[in-house]
């Protein structure tokens, strides 16, 4: 397969582009803007055309399918949010998002202990999303396989207003409002809006209510921006996995015990982020970033854990958390050249009442769980670039963390001994990266770092035994990851990047079985992934631009041991495609705004368990899209309508990994259906 992408991408490459390119800028990889181009490390730039193009809005996976090596895969369950994947860290997560750091406007949408929910991202007033891959994102720290961070647009300089709505196949609909302006120095906006659907799948209705506000204000050496978001999601369904004779029966129908126990969520979330810079003298800038919020969670498992000893099959969890993160950048020029040089300090801290209940057919029963549990990170890290000559790039850092759980029980009779207890989880992570310009439209790289991951309190939560209390045998896992990679410019308005990766893990945190939502987890010894990605962006001229994202991963256990004593070395990571393949072809008409689109992608077979005894069959899906860019009278106006699955296939979107009775499989929609328009106007 692999001669193939690269077939596609030297012929996209070849073709003479007559747009001009637009240099995408980064911050995420070293913490301080530059090109993309110039970074010894994989970061992709994802900007607002392409996370609005003819799309809902709804759902981080409608952005990022033109980035290679992540995964974000639709479960169609807004129970259990996006599953999502960085060169295989995160595959393992049977809800929310483990393995990859989230952030937005610099605030973290991941918690210390490295969970984190994709469901916050306001992808409305989004201005650009940063992806990075590879050994960089060690210096994020705690669970950092991959780092996705969303820019929010500054504050128009106009009073602006703008309103969105949409309406699609199994009653989807999504009414959105916008509104901002800048008056001197400072600025606001802010966007609402609530989505709902029906579902493609029985026992699958959704709500979501999202606001998120932003207020900037700028000086001549300092700025200063308040951002605040909150997410209302009242009773979403969750209708399970389903087994292989569920699925080939009928794939909308809901798993076992999903109506029986009425499995649910509610999500409330609330939180505020403030951020400061200053520049100090020259070539100096002090940033202080400090947030906090609120959140509370209540979901109905499919089973009752009525039992003496259960920790009941409803789970409460009431939540607060806030960190606070200074940094210092200062730039020099030597003889040798310029050094931009990087510390900082990060403290996080999450206190959680987690309480649980039995679940008497979809009612809250008796208590069978209590306790209050807290984890805080404190961790430091520099970093630095030097670029020791106008063609060799000199980069590196590393990050100290120190991560501990505590947990104070406070349900202790007879049959429920007093479970307290404390852990703590530290590890240094050296980074080390160099960058060679073969020319001004080529770059070469070679990188190599330390990364390390604790469990989530999520993770802790369950002993495999079924008794009470949190599991603190889970070692945090170590990885050493290595990359080396090509970015090359080839003409105006083209850009190719590929990389080569190798990951080696120690103790890697893995499923060990699911049973009605809930997941029980272990170490396994040694795990190893390595894989190429390929990425090329081209505006072909004429109105024509194309775009291809190519990833082929060996993802497979080395050392690894059942509980049963058979031997799983050499079997591949469930949850991980062995290769993915996204194309995408537009065409916009030169005079007209109209606009029209293909999108194609491939995804080779999953294994869903740690035995490979069964597999998601590989498949291939197409969408179209169109639209109208229309200006008049001060507005801008563009409808569009979307037809997703084209031809009708019928697939899994995700799996469950390692489902206790072999409910492992989440079905993606036939074919469906949205139309949209989005209006704005300056006065």
């Amino acid at each position: 397969m692999l001669p193939a992408l690269v077939a596609v991408a030297i012929s996209l490459a070849a073709v003479p582009a007559c747009a001009q390119s637009l240099e995408p800028v980064t911050i995420t990889a070293t913490r301080s803007a530059q090109r993309a181009f110039d970074v010894p490390a994989s970061v992709d730039v994802v900007d607002a055309d392409e996370i609005h193009a003819q799309r809902p809005g709804v759902n981080l996976s409608e952005a990022l399918g033109s980035v290679p090596g992540i995964q974000v895969q639709n479960r169609q369950n807004f129970a259990q949010d996006l599953q999502v994947s960085s060169r295989g860290f995160g595959a393992r997560a049977s809800f929310g998002v483990r393995g990859v750091r989230l952030v937005q406007d610099g605030v973290p949408l991941t918690m210390p202990d490295g969970q984190g929910q994709t469901g916050l991202f306001d992808l409305d007033g989004a201005e650009r999303i940063e992806v990075l891959r590879g050994p960089f994102a060690a210096l994020y720290g705690n669970s950092s396989g991959g780092v996705v961070t969303v820019f929010t647009e500054d504050p128009p300089q106009q009073p602006t207003f703008g309103m969105q709505a949409g309406a699609g196949s199994f009653g989807a609909r999504k009414l959105g409002v916008e509104f901002g302006g800048t008056t001197g120095a400072l600025g606001g906006r802010v966007d609402a809006s609530r989505f709902r659907t029906d579902g493609w799948r029985d026992h699958s209705r959704t709500r979501r209510d999202l606001a998120n506000a932003r207020l900037v204000w700028s000086g001549d050496a300092s700025r200063f921006s308040l951002s605040a978001t909150a997410l209302d999601q009242p009773d979403t369904l969750d209708p399970l996995g389903l087994t292989r004779a569920q699925l080939a029966s009928d794939p909308r129908q809901a798993g076992t015990g999903a109506v029986a126990f009425d499995t649910r969520k509610s999500v409330d979330h609330r939180q505020i982020g403030a951020d400061w810079q200053r520049r100090i003298g020259d070539g100096s800038t002090l940033r202080i970033r400090a947030y906090g919020g609120e959140r509370g969670l209540r979901q109905f498992l499919a089973f009752s854990g009525a039992a003496s000893g259960s920790s009941g099959g409803v789970v409460d969890l009431d939540r607060g958390f806030g960190g606070l993160n200074l940094q210092w950048t200062k730039s020099v020029r030597t003889a040798r050249g310029r050094i931009d040089a990087t510390f900082g300090v990060d403290y996080d801290r999450m206190n959680e009442r987690r309480k649980g209940f039995v679940n008497d057919g979809g009612v809250v029963g008796a208590l069978r769980r209590n306790e209050s549990d807290t984890v805080r990170d404190f961790d430091q890290y520099a970093l630095a670039e030097w670029w020791i000559t106008p063609q060799w790039k000199l980069s590196g850092g590393a990050r100290r963390s120190n991560v501990r759980f505590t947990v104070r029980d406070a349900f202790v009779d007879a049959t429920n001994p007093d479970d307290s207890g404390s852990r703590d989880y530290s590890a240094t992570s050296p980074v080390l990266g160099v960058l060679y310009a073969l020319s001004d439209s080529a770059n070469v790289y070679a990188s190599v770092g330390r990364g390390f991951e604790t469990p989530t309190f999520a993770e802790l939560a369950y002993r495999p035994d079924g008794s009470p209390g949190l599991n603190f045998d889970l070692q945090s896992s170590r990885s050493t990851n290595y990359e080396i990679g090509l970015k090359w410019r080839p003409a105006t308005g083209t850009q190719a990047t590929l990389a080569l990766f190798r990951t080696a893990t120690r103790d890697d945190i893995v499923p060990d079985a699911n049973v009605g939502g809930r997941t029980t987890f272990r170490n396994a010894a040694r795990t190893a992934r390595r894989g190429v990605e390929l990425g090329v962006d081209s505006a072909l001229g004429r109105g024509f631009a194309a775009s291809l994202a190519g990833t082929w991963m060996q993802a497979e256990f080395r050392d690894y041991r059942a509980l049963d004593g058979s031997e799983l070395s050499g079997n591949r990571l469930p949850g991980v495609p062995k290769a993915s393949l996204f194309a995408e072809a537009t065409w916009r008409h030169a005079t007209n705004g109209f606009v029209a689109g293909v999108e194609a992608s491939w995804s080779g077979k999953v294994a869903v368990d740690d035995a490979n005894t069964e597999h998601a069959d590989a498949y291939a899906v197409a969408n179209l899209r169109a639209g109208f860019d229309l200006r008049a009278a001060g507005w801008r106006v563009e409808p569009f309508v979307r037809i997703d699955n084209v031809f009708d296939r019928r697939y899994v979107g995700s799996v469950i990994v390692n489902a206790a009775g072999g409910r492992f499989y989440e079905p993606a929609p036939k074919r469906n259906f949205y139309a949209g328009v989005r209006a704005q106007t300056a006065f």
